[in-house]
C-alpha cells in the first residue's frame, strides 16, 4: 500500500521531490537514520573512525571465519560461535583447544565475553552479529556486517566528541587543532584509544595503513576477554576498508559528516560526560564494569539528546525558532527506582513514559514540515545566495525555515504559493480514494493551517504508520530497553472496555539498572568545571533532574504523583545505592547521606 501511495505522490510532485521527502529522517535536526539500532555495537565503530578518520566498510571477518562457499546471506547464517572456535583452534596463537569439549568451551567463552548472537539468542549454533568493545582491536572485526545498521549513530558521536567547529566533515586532526578526541593524527592521545588500546603498537609506516597496528605479546595487562578479541582480530590481518562510494553519497560516502544534533546543550553535555568518565575511570574500574558503565553513558546521552530534540521541535513548531542553548532541556520523566518490583511506582513511570510516546506521534509531521520547507527554500535563488551554514549546527537554517513557516521572511509568500500548488496537485490525485484528505489539502478558509502543515499531514497519512514505528524503535534503542545496562523496560498489556474491543500494546517505564546507577553516581562524583562536587544524596537527585530530566522524588510536569509514592521511590533508590556500596549514611540528616565511588578517580582531567 505504501508503495502505491508513493507512486501517487511521485505523479503529483515529481520523483526528485519525493526522493527528498519520503523518509522519516532529517539530518539537520538529528543526524541519524530514524530506525532501531543496537547500542552495544557502537563503540567498536567509534574506535575505528577515530583511528582511521573515515567510515568503516567491509572487512574480512566473513571470509576468514565463514564457510568457503554460498551466498553472503548463507555465509552469515553459518558463521556461528562453533565455527569461529574451530577456526581459532587451528591457529598457533591459541593452543590446547583441539578436542570437541575444548572447542565448546572456547565458543562459550567468546559468547560470554566478546561476541553476541543475532537477536541476543543463546547457543553456539546461532549466527553471530556483534562484537563487544573489550579492546581496541574489536574495531578490526566488521560486525555488524553493514555499518549502516547502526543508523549513523557512531558518526554523530564522533562528530560531537571531536567538536570540529567548521567544515562539513570530520577530518584528520592537525597539530594545531585543540581537541580532546584526535582523529588519525595523534590518535594515541584519544581517551578512548588509551582506554581500550592496551598493548597496541604501530609498526613503522603511515598511521593510515590499515595493517599498521599490532599487539605486543609481552603485554600482561589484558584480561581473557580482551585476549580473545585480540586473537579474533589478528586472524584478519588488517582493519576493514573504508566505505565504498554509493549512489546517494557518491565519492564522499566514506567521509564522517560533521553534522551534529540541534540539541546543542545535550550534545555538549554528552561529550563532556564521556570524556570525564573515560579519563577518570578507565584505569581503575574492572574492564567488564567499565564497558557496562560506558554503554550506560551512551544510553543516557542518546536519550537526553533525543528527548531534548523533541522539546526543541515542539518549540520550533509553535514559534519558528530553535530554542536558545541555555533554555534547552530534555523531557521530564519519572523513574521507577524499583525496576518494576513496586506496582505503584511502575504504573507512575509507565504513565510518564506514555505521555512522551503520545507526544512523539506529532514529531514525524514536524519533520515532514521541515523537509518540505527545506526543499523549497533550497530552490529559491535569493535564499541560496545567503549561504546559511547548516554544519556543524543547523540552528540558523531552521530559524530561516521557521520564518518561512510563520510568514516573517520576504520569500515566505512565494514558498507558500509553491507548496499550495503541490497540495492542490496531490489533492487532485487522491480525490477518488481519499476524499477527506483532498478536502483537507484544499482548505482555503481564512483560518486554515499553513499549506505546508496541510501538505505534511497528507503526506504522513499516505506514508502510514511506518515513520512513527521507526521513531519508536529509535527511542527504544536509545533507552536500551530491557538490556542490563539500559534505561527502560517494556511490557505488553491488553486493554479494552469489552469483548472485541481489547487490544495489545507496549508500555514502557524508565528504570535505573545497576549499571546505570553505577555510571551516574561515578559521573556525579567527578569534580566539575569549577572543581569539587557535593556528594550528598540531595545534590545527586538534583543532578539527575536538572541535567537529564530524570525525576525520582519530584513529579514531572503533567504527571500527578502523591508525596507518599515519591518518598517510597526515594527510599528504594537509597536502599539500592547502599546495596551497591555507593551510599553511606552518617545519620538520618539528608545532607549526611554521602555518595562514595567504588572505583578510584584518576587525578586531574
Amino acid at each position: 500500500m505504501a508503495h502505491a501511495d508513493r507512486e501517487i505522490v511521485e505523479n503529483a510532485l515529481s520523483p526528485d521531490v519525493v526522493k527528498e521527502i519520503w523518509t522519516g529522517s532529517y539530518d539537520k535536526v538529528l543526524p541519524v537514520t530514524i530506525a532501531g539500532f543496537e547500542i552495544s555495537a557502537i563503540l567498536p565503530v567509534v574506535l575505528y573512525m577515530f583511528r582511521f578518520g573515515h567510515r568503516r566498510g567491509a572487512g574480512d571477518f566473513l571470509a576468514t571465519y565463514g564457510p568457503a562457499s554460498g551466498t553472503p546471506a548463507q555465509k552469515r547464517r553459518q558463521t556461528t560461535a562453533d565455527r569461529i572456535a574451530a577456526k581459532l583452534a587451528e591457529t598457533d596463537e591459541l593452543t590446547g583447544f583441539d578436542g570437541d569439549v575444548e572447542k565448546a568451551v572456547l565458543g562459550d567463552l567468546m559468547l560470554c565475553s566478546c561476541l553476541e548472537n543475532v537477536r541476543h539468542r543463546l547457543g553456539r549454533d546461532q549466527p553471530v552479529q556483534r562484537v563487544a568493545p573489550t579492546h581496541y582491536l574489536a574495531s578490526w572485526i566488521d560486525l555488524p556486517y553493514n555499518v549502516t545498521n547502526l543508523r549513523y549513530v557512531p558518526e554523530m558521536i564522533v562528530a560531537m566528541l571531536t567538536n570540529r567547529r567548521t567544515g562539513d566533515y570530520v577530518t584528520q586532526t592537525q597539530e594545531t587543532d585543540l581537541t580532546r578526541f584526535p582523529v588519525l593524527n595523534r590518535y594515541e592521545e584519544n581517551p578512548l584509544f588509551r582506554a581500550f588500546g592496551q598493548g597496541v603498537n604501530r609498526r613503522s609506516g603511515s598511521s593510515s595503513d590499515l595493517a599498521s597496528d599490532c599487539f605486543d605479546e609481552t603485554d600482561d595487562t589484558v584480561g581473557l576477554d580482551q585476549l580473545l578479541t585480540i586473537r579474533l582480530a589478528q586472524q584478519l590481518q588488517a582493519a576493514p576498508q573504508k566505505v565504498r562510494p554509493s549512489k546517494t553519497q557518491g565519492a564522499d560516502a566514506h567521509r564522517i559528516s560533521n553534522q551534529r544534533p540541534i540539541a546543542k546543550a545535550a550534545g555538549q553535555r554528552f561529550s563532556d560526560d564521556i570524556r570525564r568518565f573515560v579519563r577518570s575511570y578507565a584505569d581503575s574500574a574492572p574492564r567488564h564494569a567499565f564497558v557496562d558503565m560506558l554503554e550506560s553513558c551512551i544510553a543516557v546521552g542518546l536519550t537526553t539528546i533525543l528527548t531534548s530534540t523533541v522539546e526543541i521541535l515542539f518549540h520550533w513548531e509553535a514559534t519558528g525558532k530553535v530554542t536558545e542553548v541555555d533554555d534547552q532541556h530534555p523531557a521530564a520523566l519519572f523513574v521507577d527506582c524499583s525496576g518494576g518490583a513496586d506496582r505503584r511506582l511502575r504504573l507512575r513511570a509507565e504513565q510518564s513514559a506514555d505521555d512522551l510516546m503520545r507526544r512523539l506521534e506529532r514529531v514525524p509531521v514536524i519533520l515532514m514540515t521541515l523537509r518540505l520547507l527545506d526543499c523549497e527554500a533550497r530552490s529559491r535563488p535569493r535564499i541560496r545566495s545567503q549561504q546559511v551554514a547548516t554544519r556543524p549546527y543547523a540552528g540558523e537554517w531552521l530559524n530561516l525555515l521557521g520564518d518561512l513557516h510563520h510568514d516573517r521572511h520576504p520569500e515566505a509568500p512565494y514558498v507558500a504559493l509553491l507548496i499550495e500548488d503541490k497540495a492542490e496537485k496531490l489533492a487532485n490525485r487522491v480525490a477518488d480514494d481519499h476524499d477527506d484528505m483532498a478536502i483537507m489539502l484544499r482548505d482555503d478558509r481564512d483560518d486554515a493551517p499553513h499549506p505546508v502543515c496541510r501538505l505534511a499531514g497528507g503526506l504522513m497519512t499516505l506514508m502510514g504508520r511506518q515513520p512513527r514505528e521507526d521513531l519508536t524503535r529509535l527511542v527504544d534503542s536509545s533507552l536500551a530497553v530491557g538490556r542490563p545496562n539500559g534505561l527502560a523496560v517494556k511490557r505488553t498489556t491488553t486493554r479494552g472496555s469489552g469483548p472485541g474491543t481489547r487490544r495489545r500494546r507496549d508500555v514502557r517505564a524508565l528504570v535505573f539498572t545497576d549499571s546505570v546507577l553505577d555510571y551516574l553516581v561515578h559521573l556525579h562524583m567527578l569534580p566539575g568545571p569549577k572543581g569539587g562536587t557535593d556528594a550528598n544524596i540531595v545534590s545527586f537527585l538534583a543532578f539527575l533532574r536538572d541535567d537529564y530530566g530524570l525525576h525520582v522524588d519530584t513529579e514531572p510536569p503533567g504527571v500527578t504523583i502523591s508525596n507518599e509514592i515519591l518518598g517510597r521511590n526515594r527510599a528504594v533508590l537509597e536502599r539500592r545505592l547502599r546495596d551497591l556500596g555507593l551510599l553511606i549514611g552518617v545519620n538520618d540528616a539528608e545532607r549526611m547521606k554521602r555518595l562514595t565511588p567504588r572505583f578510584e578517580i584518576a587525578g586531574g582531567d
